[in-house]
């Protein structure tokens, strides 16, 4: 099976070349400039800028997919409120792109979306939530998933919370880094405990995805963690699996935080469809914590 990689640079496009080439697909990774992982020739990379409507084209026609995974995004939720031009062009226009692309091509495209999408109302959420974004990153992702399922052509979408992981190079902070870096530095942080997530690691996300794409399989999949949590509260499990002092996090909560895009206070995913569907079987918090560990090493 031929799958080509959109955003590759990218935390999760890092960990799906990584787990395809293992199980011995055939990769081409694409990202914006120039290909930033060690590349031992067992994937082909091109530059690629899925907001150019022309190179998308270009690029799936030469390579003529099974799947595409698309896991470019503007994903800094308070930029996208700030530039909202590049954001709809990215996490939109781009996918318009690549539905054309794969009309031409019949190719199956696997779409990376967001908890985002939802208000907070409550949670943990199944597939089948009505979805109401209340942050212009929200908005976006949720234009570009109506897009995908109001298509013609093989789909799927991948909704995803909290990823969290290692970067080759170091190059993607996320809740875990910034908590364990803080407290190695003797830093005091306050940390939000008004809102609930089923935080999910990077390797859980790209074997949702694999899964989805080696079995065909179409719709909306929930692909997270399990556990339901606050941010404080991956703050304090991750201070006691490093060993760390716990005592310089506080709580605190939402309102004491002035960020230009609002958060939906509650979301997370009952993932019982990927389990039932795909056998997906994501790792606890605690296991997630030691890869992370691992690759620190």
């Amino acid at each position: 099976m031929r799958i080509l990689i959109t955003g590759s640079n990218g935390l999760l496009g890092q960990k799906l070349i990584k787990l395809l080439c293992d199980e011995g697909m055939e990769v081409i990774a694409t990202s914006r400039g120039t290909n930033r992982l060690p590349n031992d020739g067992q994937y082909q990379y091109e530059s690629l800028d899925i907001v150019n409507q022309q190179q998308v084209l270009d690029v799936v026609s030469k390579y003529k997919p099974d799947v595409i995974i698309n896991t470019a995004a503007m994903t800094n939720v308070d930029q996208c409120e700030s530039e909202k031009e590049a954001c709809w062009d990215l996490n939109v226009n781009a996918v318009k792109y690549l539905i054309e692309a794969c009309e031409v091509t019949g190719t199956h495209l696997l779409h990376v979306s967001t908890d985002f999408i939802f208000d907070g109302s409550h949670g943990p959420l199944t597939e089948e939530e009505a979805p109401n974004p209340i942050s212009y990153y929200g908005e976006s992702k949720l234009a570009a998933e109506k897009l995908v399922t109001e298509s013609q052509i093989k789909w799927s979408i991948a909704r995803t919370v909290l990823v969290y992981g290692i970067a080759h190079d170091m190059s993607r902070s996320n809740i875990v880094l910034w908590v364990k870096n803080s407290l190695e530095a003797g830093k005091a942080i306050n940390v939000v405990n008004d809102q609930w997530r089923t935080p999910t690691l990077a390797e859980d996300l790209a074997m949702g995805c694999y899964l989805i794409a080696s079995q065909s399989a179409t719709g909306i999949y929930n692909i997270s963690g399990e556990e339901l949590m606050t941010p404080y509260d991956i703050a304090i499990k991750t201070a006691e699996y490093f060993q760390l002092n716990k005592s310089l996090i506080s709580e605190t909560d939402g309102s004491k935080f002035s960020q230009p895009a609002k958060r939906p206070p509650k979301t997370g995913f009952i993932i019982d469809k990927a389990k039932t569907k795909l056998g997906y079987s994501p790792n606890s918090f605690e296991d997630g914590l030691k890869v992370l560990a691992s690759q620190l090493d």
